[in-house]
Formats: structure tokens, sequence, C-alpha cells
């Protein structure tokens, strides 16, 4: 999370967070894999993946769903998430550099809170949509 939080104040609608970027690797696959207990074939065995009719392996959505959760809450803070919901696009091949976008679309009140709504979404380095969503976030005011 940034140092400085994010005052409703100081933001205003089309800003952009921060753009957080990774590129997607065979190691992520297996980690992920370990720590969600997602052991899919499709997610780590080459073979298998190919047998099925696909190049190659593929990503976790909920990898890239987390990578993008993650660069909201960085963005908002931790706790100011009131809606996270994401479509899943396409998939994720390793060595693809993923990066999020992440865009104020709205601010308004609702609640007795200041909210925000967020266009969200992790691209390939083509610009091509990999997982596509928004969010509503509660800011503090100065």
């Amino acid at each position: 999370m940034a140092d400085n939080p994010l005052f409703f104040d100081d933001i205003h609608e089309g800003d952009q967070a921060p753009e957080f970027s990774h590129e997607l690797s065979r190691t992520d696959l297996v980690r992920y894999a370990g720590a969600s207990g997602d052991f899919n074939p499709m997610h780590h065995d080459e073979v298998q993946a190919q047998a099925a009719g696909l190049p190659s392996v593929f990503g976790h959505g909920m990898f890239t769903m987390g990578m993008l959760g993650k660069a909201l809450t960085d963005y908002v803070g931790v706790g100011s998430l009131r809606v996270y919901k994401v479509r899943f696009t396409k998939q994720t091949w390793p060595g693809e550099q993923l990066a999020t976008r992440i865009t104020v679309k709205k601010k308004y009140d609702e609640h007795g809170e200041h909210r925000v709504d967020l266009d969200c979404e992790v691209v390939n380095g083509n610009g091509e949509a990999k997982v596509s969503g928004v969010a509503v976030a509660a800011l503090p005011t100065r």
C-alpha cells in the first residue's frame, strides 16, 4: 500500500492509478498452484495442455485477478474496497508482460461514505484485456 493515503478530495474523474506490471513466468504458475491448491494440469503440464489443443500451459485466472486486486488496494488502501467484480476475458501465457490499468470513473456520496467507481483491467503488451472489471472504494476526506 502507498505510504500516503488517497483522499477523496485529491482525485478526479479520469485519473489513473499507478500501473503495476509483471511478466508471467512458469514459476508463478507453480507457486500459485501450491498456494491455491489448483493443480489443474492445464496450468503446469505442457504435454497435457498441448494434447488438449492449447499452445502451452496458461495462467490461473485468479492469479491475474489477485494482481489487479493488489494494484487496487495499493491505490485506494487496504479496507477501502466495497465492491470488486471481474470478468476473465482471455487466457494469460508464460512470458506475457501483464499490466494493470485502473481509472476513476465516478465520484459520489453513498451510504454516508465518499465513494469512487473504478474501471480496472489487466492487459498484455499488445493491449489485450485479460481481466476486466469494476471496483468501488470508500475514501477519507481531508
